[in-house]
């Protein structure tokens, strides 16, 4: 007897859509599903919390937010007469109760739908403040003759969800994500879910790509046959969509070429690209604006901003003080020549010596000190303003993670700004940053391949020439140590002893570690910026102000 194999085409749309923008996402949502019947796919699945966006955070709290979310799928699901199917992720309110659910629209109708069970609860995520959580039965319905399982996002991370929809007979998951990027996911993502692979439960894990305030995603979308083959549909941090077809008798997915996904310094250097363009061009600014003051923070801010906008739309602005140096001047023109944008200078020595004659009688008496420094810095925090609200552009700050940990930067002053792209890289990471950039043109960036930060700029020691002479290590100790000892508290919330263990001073440990709790003030106070290692401040780490405790 012949036995017909059971296969189910499936469209996999990996979008950008735009948290709020329940129209705009409606938009994405029904080019993809033209698509998606122009290709004769039997079903389209885009991510979760799609039509409003992810993370929505309290907005979902906000019932006109969630009303005309579920009448946006409504009518959307009333398109779908005669062609194929689509789940779409949508806040579903049921008697009071709002759950982040995936909607299963077919025939004209919303024909089922699968509320998120395991809502996570930490580091980013507070998702159990907001949502309900999912219950009764799993979520499993039958496409073509194939039994298909849905599972969102964290339902994947463990073994409950997955194991119950085996024991309900599907023979396939989707999986919509929300899934933001760090430098780690890729192996956290495989060596998580291989834990219920065993059980041989086939998956399409479809996620989300693009910037969201101090979140990147990447996208990334795969699938997994019920053997552990995987099968890579779509690329990082691009958008796109991939047909793939599942065979219900043989538990295994056919698909196009393989996508291939960066690494390393790339895919670092890429997400934050990301990251600062969909901040820019998602809150509609025309550009941006920053300092450039011939350091490495502001040139590699410059080739970030330059390759995620284009240099027409990036305006660096040198503002010189007496204590700015001829190679600062000379390496701060050369790297905006080479990126390609506009440039100008604006000296700030008129406002200074303002200050000084408003300031000389309440200041009679006193020696200069970082007083004087500061007003150098806020000048010029005011000057990017005066443009930035003159003409629009937003302004980017440049600080990083190694400066805002211990609180090495001036509020209302180089911390002024909207966002800032190095806010989550240590300053060690800069330099390597800058130096692989001047190597590779990255996949999609708009700026120049070749140089384009000068060499001395990446070799000379690195100073915010507020002072006669002034270099970083007059107060801090060398990056190299003062980032492994800061990665030690941040990062990995070691034990002082562990990390006097790996060989460092406990006068310098105990003193970073002092700078970074009364820094904390200044960080509530800094602009968001991406998120690229395990532990950001913002989001991830919020540490009291008023806080007493040391690790004794």
């Amino acid at each position: 007897m012949l036995i017909m194999s059971k296969v189910l085409d499936i469209l996999a749309a990996q979008l950008n859509p735009v948290v709020g923008d329940i129209n705009g996402n409606l938009a994405l949502a029904r080019e993809a599903y033209a698509e998606a019947k122009e290709r004769d796919a039997d079903l389209l699945v885009l991510s979760e919390l799609f039509i409003l966006g992810y993370p929505a955070e309290d907005l979902v709290l906000k019932p006109s937010a969630v009303e005309l979310s579920m009448a946006a799928v409504q009518t959307l699901a009333g398109e779908t007469a005669g062609g194929p199917a689509i789940l779409i992720g949508c806040p579903w309110d049921v008697d009071g109760k709002v759950h982040n659910s995936s909607v299963l629209l077919k025939d004209g109708i919303v024909a089922g739908r699968c509320d998120k069970r395991e809502l996570p609860n930490y580091g980013v995520f507070d998702e159990k403040r907001i949502f309900a959580p999912g219950e009764g039965a799993p979520f499993v319905f039958t496409l073509k003759g194939v039994k298909v399982g849905v599972a969102i996002c964290e339902d994947i991370w463990f073994e409950r969800v997955p194991l119950s929809l085996k024991g309900a007979g599907a023979q396939m998951l989707i999986v919509p994500n929300g899934s933001p990027w760090r430098r780690t996911v890729h192996a956290e993502r495989h060596t998580t879910f291989s834990a219920w692979r065993k059980t041989g439960v086939p998956y399409l894990f479809v996620n989300q790509v693009g910037g969201q305030d101090e979140l990147v995603f990447d996208g990334s979308s795969y699938a997994v046959d019920d053997d552990g083959t995987e099968h890579q549909l779509l690329g990082d941090f691009e958008t796109g969509t991939a047909l793939v077809s599942f065979d219900g008798a043989t538990g295994s997915f056919q698909s196009g070429p393989k996508a291939t996904l960066t690494e390393g310094w790339e895919a670092e250097y890429r997400a934050a690209v990301l990251a600062l363009g969909d901040y820019v061009n998602k809150n509609r600014f025309p550009g941006v604006v920053l300092g450039m003051s011939g350091g490495i923070d502001s040139a590699l801010t410059a080739a970030i901003a330059v390759d995620a906008l284009g240099a027409e739309r990036v305006w660096c602005v040198m503002m010189p003080s007496k204590y700015t140096s001829s190679d600062s001047l000379e390496d701060a023109k050369a790297c905006a020549e080479m990126l390609g944008c506009k440039y100008d200078i604006i000296n700030i020595r008129p406002g200074v010596n303002a200050l000084d004659e408003m300031l000389a009688d309440q200041f009679a008496g006193t020696q200069p000190n970082t007083t004087e420094e500061n007003i150098q810095s806020r000048l010029r925090g005011l000057t990017l303003m005066a443009l930035s609200n003159k003409f629009g552009h937003m302004v980017v700050t440049t600080g990083n993670k190694s400066e805002m940990a211990v609180g090495y930067a001036t509020l209302y002053g180089d911390m002024c700004g909207g966002y800032n792209a190095l806010k989550d890289f240590y300053k060690t990471e800069v330099f390597e940053l800058a130096k692989w950039r001047n190597t590779t043109i990255p996949r999609g960036a708009l700026g120049p391949g070749g140089e384009v930060i000068p060499v001395r700029i990446i070799t000379k020691p690195p100073s915010a020439e507020l002072r006669e002479d002034q270099r970083d290590d007059d107060s801090l100790p060398p990056y190299d140590v003062l980032d492994d000892i800061l990665r030690g508290l941040v990062d990995l919330e070691e034990d002082i002893d562990d990390i006097l263990a790996r060989g460092h001073d406990v006068a310098t440990v105990r003193r970073i570690e002092h700078l970074l709790y009364i820094a904390e003030y200044k960080r509530r106070q800094a602009p968001p910026g991406v998120k690229v290692g395990g532990k950001n401040f913002g989001r991830d780490r919020r540490y009291p102000i008023t806080n007493r405790f040391r690790d004794d």
